[in-house]
């Protein structure tokens, strides 16, 4: 698994915030008058140097998708990026993917809680919704990033419906105070590829620890990693 290399920035008001993928990941449309062939020419794209794919499993990887960037909208996800990659195996191609959407919570004021009290919470929510389903209750812990400061994280197994068939699906997401308000960034990430999960949660937890929050709209451009030939700037418009 790589590094997060290609930053992207997004306003967040009062603050702005970027966060750095890998080259190989990809930013995912959500407006709804361009996704669904904006996806589909992205994946037949991506997939093109992998002809062992067959349409059926090209076509479940592009309803997959859109349906990841259907329900980013429709929570209001700042952005989201995914990554896709085809193998070869001996049984058949092995599709690697992963997406990481980036939402912002408002907590009313009256509301409003301490970090620590917010990721107990969530343990014991994971813990209830875990009994009796046969999945691994789940991990929340708190941790500390290098630009962003003190966050949650919490990592579980959980069946993702898909087309009425429960899929098992590796998440890890990471809630980050936004300063200076009562809201929280949660970036959530998740792959299918549950066998992977430890690898998949390096990645996860190298883009969650590239988070900045750069204090407002008069901030400058920060500088690509030095040492990166290969670093990339992007604003999502």
């Amino acid at each position: 698994m790589t590094e997060p290399a290609t930053e992207q920035r997004e306003a967040a008001a009062p603050a702005e915030y970027s966060l750095r993928f890998p080259d190989s990941w990809w930013h995912l449309d959500l407006d709804p008058s361009t996704r669904d062939a904006s996806i589909r020419r992205r994946i037949e794209a991506q997939v093109e140097k992998a002809p062992q794919l067959t349409r059926e499993q090209l076509d479940g990887l592009i309803r997959n998708t859109r349906r990841i960037a259907r329900e980013a909208h429709a929570q209001g996800a700042l952005r989201a990026a995914g990554m896709l990659r085809i193998l070869r195996a001996g049984s058949g191609p092995l599709v690697l993917s992963a997406t990481t959407v980036v939402l912002r919570i408002s907590v009313h004021e009256d509301d409003a809680e301490d970090l620590a009290d917010v990721v107990m919470a969530a343990a014991v929510q994971i813990g209830t919704e875990a009994e009796g389903t046969g999945m691994p209750p789940g991990e929340v812990e708190l941790v500390e990033l290098p630009h962003a400061g003190a966050a949650g994280r919490i990592t579980r197994i959980e069946d993702v419906d898909y087309r009425g068939t429960p899929v098992p699906t590796a998440v890890r997401h990471t809630l980050v105070p936004v300063p200076n308000t009562n809201d929280y960034l949660v970036l959530s990430s998740s792959t299918p590829n549950v066998d992977l999960a430890e690898q998949f949660y390096e990645v996860f937890d190298a883009i969650a620890e590239s988070l900045r929050f750069d204090g407002g709209a008069g901030a400058t451009e920060p500088a690509a990693a030095a040492g990166s030939p290969t670093n990339k700037t992007e604003k999502d418009k």
